[in-house]
């Protein structure tokens, strides 16, 4: 068994640091890691915008789901995104599932408005549509059957079962193989793996919040502040 840590896994046979900055993250320069970044700009300006404008608003009971939803999704991209920039790729891993199910959800209910009740009333189990059907909701999804076997992939890391062990097994450096618990600082495809997956449905969480707010994403409309300096 591995523990992340042996100099030999490790390239140029360097420890991995105990915290890694922004200036010396492991996957730094990595285009897909880049292009995360960029996304997670792109989203927080949007919910920006659109918090701002939840603060003087009524909801119809879409947006009280999405009010929701889509917060802990973000969440979920960002927590993600600070993972991979520490080498927890096999946590990130983990941490794409509910992101991605979050991503389907707000997905599903803004096409399916007859299931708002649904999720109203405690969306349970048994009585919710399951992932692989709310997934052919998300928006831009144009191969539901592809993101279907990603996620049945990715159901395997929840449950634990063994197909689960592939995705934190490393190569050592006798050549060998082992399992790690700590941080991969040297699997740029896996990082991709990562990064691309929480972009593309931190995109369509971006992207539902303009369409069950697009009254917050007027250029011409100010966001409200949230206090009024002349009352201060």
């Amino acid at each position: 068994m591995n523990n992340g840590g042996d100099p030999q896994d490790t390239p140029r046979g360097s420890m991995p640091e105990p915290v890694y900055l922004p200036s010396n993250e492991p996957y730094l320069g990595q285009d897909s890691v880049l292009l995360f970044d960029k996304i997670i700009v792109k989203c927080l300006d949007v919910n920006a915008r659109t918090a701002a404008y939840t603060h003087e608003a009524e909801f119809s009971d879409l947006q009280k789901a999405a009010c929701q939803i889509i917060p802990q999704g973000v969440n979920l991209a960002l927590a993600t995104r600070e993972l991979v920039s520490q080498g927890y790729l096999f946590a990130a891993l983990v941490l794409l599932r509910p992101l991605i199910e979050r991503a389907a959800i707000i997905s599903h209910l803004r096409a399916n408005p007859e299931d708002l009740d649904l999720w109203a009333s405690g969306w349970k189990h048994g009585k919710r549509p399951d992932l692989a059907k709310m997934l052919k909701s998300a928006k831009g999804s144009s191969s539901p059957d592809v993101a279907a076997q990603t996620c049945s992939g990715l159901n395997h890391l929840i449950h634990g079962d063994p197909f689960s062990a592939d995705w934190n097994l490393v190569e050592l450096g006798d050549g060998g193989l082992g399992y790690s618990v700590s941080k991969v600082t040297n699997d740029p495809s896996l990082c991709a793996y990562v990064c691309l997956h929480a972009a593309c449905h931190l995109v369509v969480l971006s992207e539902m919040m303009e369409d069950c707010f697009p009254e917050a994403q007027s250029p011409v409309r100010p966001p409200r502040p949230m206090w009024d300096p002349a009352n201060s």
